[in-house]
């Protein structure tokens, strides 16, 4: 997406979740950053990390198991 599409996308997606579930599956950190939202990682089957993008990016098995650091 363009930075616009970004916005634009960030944007729709907070609207509809002031009503509504919405579940979005994206490897795009930033994107998920802009969402500010809460974060369930799925890895083969199981939930290794819940809550806010902060505290599953710094879950060591998150990071051994997604995030390649």
């Amino acid at each position: 997406m363009t930075p616009a599409e970004r916005e634009h996308t960030t944007d729709l997606l907070k609207g509809i979740a002031k009503t509504g579930a919405v579940m979005v599956i994206e490897h795009d950190m930033e994107f998920i950053r802009r969402l500010d939202c809460r974060v369930t990682v799925l890895h083969e089957g199981a939930v290794p990390a819940e809550g806010s993008l902060d505290h599953v990016t710094r879950n060591q098995q998150v990071i051994d198991a997604c995030l390649g650091r």
